[in-house]
């Protein structure tokens, strides 16, 4: 993203192979302006390596199954009825 604080820095930053890596990269993404739009897009494309919007592969597969979840959840309540 071209607003982003990781624009002028080499993807590998955001590709790492270690745990360390990944903090490293998750820093770059603190502040950033599009923080929320970086990791949307990485949930809407599903994009399952590196990290993206703060999160890494672990921490985006566990908001895509909370989502889906609470979708579940929402689909199961009966519709609000007004008198």
């Amino acid at each position: 993203m071209a607003d982003g604080n990781c624009a002028n820095k080499a993807p590998s930053v955001f590709f790492p192979s270690d745990g360390v890596g990944v903090e490293k990269a998750k820093l770059v993404c603190e502040g950033c302006p599009v923080t929320d739009q970086c990791l949307e897009y990485a949930i809407a494309h599903r994009i399952d390596h590196g990290v993206w919007g703060g999160t890494s592969e672990r921490q985006r597969r566990r908001i895509i199954r909370a989502r889906a979840q609470k979708r579940a959840a929402n689909a199961q309540q009966p519709a609000l009825q007004v008198n």
